[in-house]
């Protein structure tokens, strides 16, 4: 501790503050990173800590966030829009993920969390309709292989500019 914070902390008078204080400079910031991951992991926690786990500072401990099925579906739809790639990512694969939530994914500004989103096996059909007109050729592939895209969208692709993407397409109507 440095001369000039001993000096700040002799002046606060609450014995409640100077406590909370020296806490928080004893115990180290991973040690409460470490804590809210397990929490955020954790099967039985309740959604509204869980939802409170995922204002966390640590991108970890919002993909565990992300990534638990016990998450609200605003508590998902909040990070959908999250900063970390990986948060966006967790939400794309979690079972619990609402179809507005994937609407959301399906226009991302990240190629990976699109072709992810696009990969998933339960991605709904309306994320589906978006994405076989992305830009990127490997996402309207993996569309085209996703067993949840419906006719009318595997015929789109049956006219894209790649003929991977076209045959694929072709196969998959032929198994509907």
């Amino acid at each position: 501790m440095t001369i000039s914070m001993n000096r700040r902390l002799n002046k606060i008078h609450n014995p409640s503050v100077l406590c909370a204080i020296l806490i928080l400079l004893v115990i180290p910031a991973g040690a409460e990173a470490e804590s809210e991951y397990r929490k955020a992991s954790h099967a039985n926690t309740k959604p509204a800590e869980l939802e409170k786990l995922s204002n966390s500072l640590s991108s970890k401990v919002r993909v565990a966030v992300a990534s638990n099925r016990r998450s609200s579906g605003a508590t998902l739809h909040a990070l959908a829009k999250d900063s970390s790639m990986n948060v966006r990512i967790a939400v794309a694969t979690n079972l619990s993920t609402k179809d507005k939530t994937f609407l959301i994914l399906a226009k991302d500004k990240v190629t990976d969390v699109r072709r992810v989103t696009a990969r998933f096996e339960y991605v709904p059909v309306g994320a589906l309709t978006i994405l076989a007109k992305d830009p990127d050729p490997d996402i309207r592939m993996e569309v085209a292989k996703n067993l949840n895209t419906l006719k009318k969208t595997l015929l789109l692709l049956t006219k894209d500019k790649h003929i991977e993407i076209r045959q694929t397409a072709h196969a998959a109507l032929s198994r509907k």
